[in-house]
């Protein structure tokens, strides 16, 4: 593809790294840019560049978050006995868009992969286990809220057997209204809000 602007192309190059960003829709974002009042391209820019270097992740459940303790993690009419675990950012999401669970949430970071070399050292699973253990935790139940992918049933048999000796905490997996393979963030929101309703406590 030519370009009649050096900038044009360097520009298109950076838009068409971002996911589902081809060459062509890359060019349209940057001359949509480029025909846009300045002060819309240039609150674009300051956006995402706090976005990526003044966003932190919260200290107790690893959510984005714009302080030390995320929104959730602060709100004290969340229910703070029951601890949501997903893989990822989007997981969170998706299951507020529900509107159907009222507790905290603990993000591993992605999930058990020895194809990709991601063990259980590279999650969170031990600042989870460390949330449930401490002195004066209200945590009685951990709902396992994993994509029922092979990596993802890997992670969640992990976690069961990690948190199954600790007397005052019940393990649930969501219902498999979620379908074999697919990804949380991609169910529907009926869907996606029946299986944690449905959720299943998981034997000792």
């Amino acid at each position: 593809m030519e370009f009649p602007s050096k900038l044009i192309e360097n520009a298109v190059g950076e838009l068409a790294k971002l996911p589902g960003v081809g060459k062509k829709t890359a060019l349209r974002l940057a001359l949509h840019l480029l025909k846009a009042e300045t002060d819309t391209t240039a609150s674009l820019a300051e956006a995402l560049a706090k976005m990526r270097f003044e966003i932190r992740y919260c200290d107790t459940c690893h959510n984005i978050s714009d302080t030390a303790e995320c929104s959730i993690c602060a709100n004290q009419l969340r229910d703070q006995s029951t601890v949501c675990v997903v893989s990822d950012i989007r997981d969170v999401i998706a299951i507020e868009n529900t509107a159907q669970y009222q507790g905290t949430y603990h993000v591993l970071g992605g999930v058990i992969s020895p194809i990709e070399g991601i063990g259980p050292g590279d999650l969170t699973i031990d600042s989870l286990v460390e949330r449930v253990t401490k002195d004066g935790s209200e945590i009685r139940e951990v709902i396992l809220a994993i994509s029922p992918t092979m990596e993802g049933d890997t992670t969640a048999f992990y976690l069961s057997r990690k948190l199954r000796d600790i007397p005052q905490v019940h393990v649930s997996t969501i219902a498999r209204g979620i379908p074999m393979g697919g990804e949380l963030e991609y169910a529907d929101e009926i869907t996606l809000g029946r299986s944690i309703v449905e959720r299943q406590r998981q034997a000792r």
